[in-house]
């Protein structure tokens, strides 16, 4: 039962396999068969005999099949013999056509290999048209790059090279020669910039050795600018001006004309020619250099350098040459390399579109202005000559005008010309100093002959003198000398040339009134009155000379109102204007003319001196000679001869002014002359070396006095009233009169009395000459003692001695 029922187990454990065996793939089929194995015992033989069984089930089923197609199979086999014949015939034909299609197509096959062949040529032709035509441009443009750098058109070749690298390489990327045009171009990008760095040194260079040339270019442009504007101007001016003094504005009008005439000429010559800073410089090489370090993305490292650069080149220019204050070229040069510098930076300022900019060039003027002021100051410091200092101003002014017409600020150059115009005016009073010495050393110091008409009028248009008297008859004399109309026409060239300077300094004409007022004030009162006091001053100037002058001065100081009139008519402004600066004529002349009075006195009290110290008293004489002095009647003399030279000096000129101011000096010089002769006499009294004085010689001098005396009361020179001149010696006359009367009773008695008859000697005075008589008579009176009379007098004399010391020390107890 057992068995029974495991064989029932182990059957479909078998037909399954059997099913897995026949439906799955051969390479599944050990695993299957392994399991048979591993089976029960002598389930190996149970599944060879159900694999039997089946195996005969499949044959039957074959069979079954075979019976049943078999008919169809021999009705095929029937149909394939019945055809058998016609294939084999087929066959043949198919052979025989096939070795004939065969024979005929080998040239066919000949041609269709050709065909291919040439196809593919023809493809590969086309494909390699297309990548030429690709690269062509590339080509092309390379090949253009290398005609641009060749051609020296580097920010051409730039953007060729962007565009090369942007467009056209990368279509090209995969060829071999793309990459090597690609590895070029960096060392062509280094090439362009040094070569165009290297044009721009060139420029620069350049442009420095050319700067004279552009800057007197602009100067001279804007000078005939200048002048055309400024001759219009004058012309309006001399149109519509109230000028009082019609001959002078004619012909300022006519040379106004001339000189407009002039600049027309010439600007029509030069028309055709104006050149610009473009004619001068080829901008190109800047041009270049900024476009290719834009196009390169360097754009700051190229303006860093041109601006650097362009510093140290305005360094250098405004450094001067050291004897630039030499000559006016020294100057020009100076100015133009200057002006043409900042020309070109205001071209480049326009032209160029951040390369330089306005605060730059506002910074780097600032800074040129600077050492310009310095340079100006220090140099034109050296300028001695008022010529070249005015050369320098109008270099000056034409520096700043040029220079403001391209926008740049000159206000302080023109506040430099005001100190200049102080060197100027300092230039003009040494040179016009030099002048009037040479006027005062030619001149002869007499009146100026006058022959006929035509003499006077030639005077009188030089000088302004009017005297109805001079007109009527001839020969005569003015009164003043000739250095007078040549100074007055000095002056008035030294305001034109003080004017020439005051000329387009952009001022009012109220400034430049004052302007020339204050200058020709110092012309009067610093140079021409030291002049005339250093002229009065020489010792070769004698009396005469010195009244003359005085008579001079008297003229010039009234010509005064002429030279303001003079002034007024060049700047149209009224002297009645508020502000007007006056002319100090008054007191520049007036002081001269007192120091010419006083050294006349001086003169003549030297040669009183001189005289004086010729006496020869014997001061021990017994009795006197009973006439006066020699030396004293020599000195008389030489006073009677000098008053009558001042007194009849002007016989030929006739004029009361001339009479006038000479009798005045004459007057005063004679009571000076008296009042120094009375001192100097008393003092020789007085001397201390002096020790002895006899009554003889006492008698003596008195003699002398006395003559003094008659030549006061001679009077020598007109005009004094009554005693006033003898008053000079009344001090020598009470004193000697008091020696003389010996009424020393009288003097002790009134002294300190309004009415005393010896008022004017002093106790000190009289003390000294008696003891000086006492000691003589000491010593000549050997034997005074036994002399009663002598005795008496030397007791009176020791008393009045007595009496005079208490005097003197009272009155020094009073002081």
């Amino acid at each position: 039962m057992a068995e029974g029922g495991e064989a029932l187990g182990t059957v479909p454990e078998h037909e399954r396999i059997l099913q897995e065996i026949e439906s799955t793939d051969t390479a599944c089929v050990g695993p299957t068969l392994r399991s048979v194995y591993d089976d029960q015992p002598n389930a190996h033989k149970k599944f060879m005999e159900k694999l039997d069984a089946c195996i005969r089930n499949h044959d039957k089923e074959i069979e079954k099949m075979c019976n049943f197609h078999h008919q169809g199979f021999v009705d095929a086999i029937t149909e394939l013999l019945k055809v058998r014949a016609d294939a084999e015939k087929l066959k043949v034909q198919v052979t025989d056509t096939n070795r004939r299609f065969q024979d005929a197509g080998k040239e066919v096959i000949v041609q269709t290999e050709d065909i291919i062949r040439c196809r593919i040529q023809q493809r590969n032709i086309t494909t390699v048209v297309e990548k030429l035509q690709l690269c062509l441009p590339v080509l092309e443009m390379y090949s253009k790059l290398k005609e641009q750098v060749s051609m020296k058109r580097y920010y051409s070749a730039l953007k060729t090279m962007e565009q090369l690298e942007n467009v056209y390489f990368p279509r090209v990327s995969q060829y071999r020669f793309c990459q090597l045009m690609i590895d070029t171009l960096p060392k062509l990008r280094e090439d362009i910039k040094e070569i165009s760095m290297s044009d721009l040194k060139d420029f620069l260079e350049s442009i420095r050795k050319h700067s004279d040339k552009i800057g007197e270019t602009a100067m001279k442009q804007a000078q005939q600018q200048k002048s055309f504007s400024v001759i219009l101007q004058k012309q309006n001016n001399a149109r519509f001006g109230k000028n009082t003094h019609v001959d002078n504005d004619s012909i300022l009008e006519e040379k106004n004309d001339i000189v407009l005439k002039h600049v027309l000429e010439e600007e029509a010559e030069n028309e055709e020619e104006v050149l610009t800073v473009q004619d001068l410089v080829d901008f190109s090489p800047v041009y270049r250099c900024l476009h290719i370090y834009s196009a390169l993305g360097d754009e700051e490292t190229f303006e860093n350098y041109y601006r650097k650069q362009r510093k140290k080149q305005a360094r250098l220019v405004l450094q001067p040459q050291s004897s630039v204050h030499e000559t006016v070229d020294g100057y020009r040069r100076y100015f133009t390399q200057i002006v043409g510098f900042f020309v070109v930076e205001d071209h480049i300022l326009h032209v160029t579109q951040g390369l330089v900019t306005r605060a730059y060039t506002d910074e780097l003027w600032n800074m040129a202005l600077s050492k310009i002021i310095a340079v100006l100051r220090a140099h034109s410091s050296y300028c001695t000559d008022p010529d070249l200092v005015l050369e320098l101003k109008n270099l000056i002014v034409i520096f700043a005008d040029t220079l403001q017409g391209y926008g740049f600020q000159v206000n302080r150059l023109f506040d430099l010309l005001f100190e200049i115009r102080d060197q100027y005016n300092e230039t003009l009073l040494k040179k016009w100093a030099g002048i009037f010495r040479d006027i005062f050393e030619e001149d002869n110091y007499s009146p100026i002959p006058i022959g006929s008409e035509e003499e006077y009028k030639v005077v009188i248009s030089k000088f302004p003198f009017q005297d109805p008297d001079l007109e009527k008859s001839f020969p005569k004399k003015f009164p003043m000398s000739q250095s007078v109309p040549l100074i007055y026409i000095q002056v008035k060239e030294f305001i034109y040339a003080s004017l020439k300077f005051s000329e387009s300094l952009h001022r009012s004409s109220t400034e430049i009134d004052d302007m020339l007022r204050k200058s020709t004030n110092l012309l009067l009162t610093r140079i021409l009155s030291s002049c005339l006091l250093n002229l009065i001053r020489k010792p070769h100037i004698g009396l005469t000379e010195l009244v003359q002058i005085i008579i001079n001065t008297t003229h010039l100081e009234q010509a005064c109102k002429y030279l303001e009139d003079f002034i007024t008519n060049i700047t149209n402004i009224s002297q009645e204007t508020a502000h007007t600066t006056r002319l100090y004529g008054l007191s520049t002349f007036k002081d001269a003319r007192h120091a010419a009075e006083g050294e006349i006195y001086t003169k003549l009290n030297q040669k009183i001196d001189e005289f004086v110290q010729l006496a020869d008293y014997d001061w021990t004489m017994a009795e006197s000679d009973g006439r006066a002095s020699g030396y004293l009647m020599d000195l008389i003399n030489f006073l009677r001869s000098i008053f009558q030279v001042f007194t009849h000096l002007p016989t030929k000129a006739n004029t009361n002014d001339y009479a006038a101011m000479s009798g005045k000096v004459a007057q005063t010089a004679c009571m000076s002359a008296c009042q120094h002769l009375s001192t100097s006499l008393m003092q020789m009294l007085l001397d201390s070396e002096l020790k002895q004085i006899s009554m003889g010689a006492v008698q003596q001098f008195n003699l002398d006095v006395i003559q003094c005396e008659l030549f006061a009361s001679s009077e020598p020179v007109p005009g004094f009233q009554g005693d006033t001149l003898q008053l000079a010696f009344i001090d020598l006359r009470q004193l000697l009169d008091l020696f003389m009367v010996w009424d020393w009773s009288t003097y002790l008695a009134d002294y300190g009395q309004p009415a005393s008859k010896y008022l004017r000697v002093n106790p000190h005075t009289a003390l000294t000459l008696l003891e000086k008589m006492k000691d003589t008579s000491k010593k000549n009176n050997i034997f005074a003692q036994f002399r009663k009379n002598d005795r008496d007098r030397q007791k009176l004399i020791e008393t009045v001695v007595k009496q005079l010391r208490g005097l003197v020390t009272g009155m020094s107890q009073h002081m």
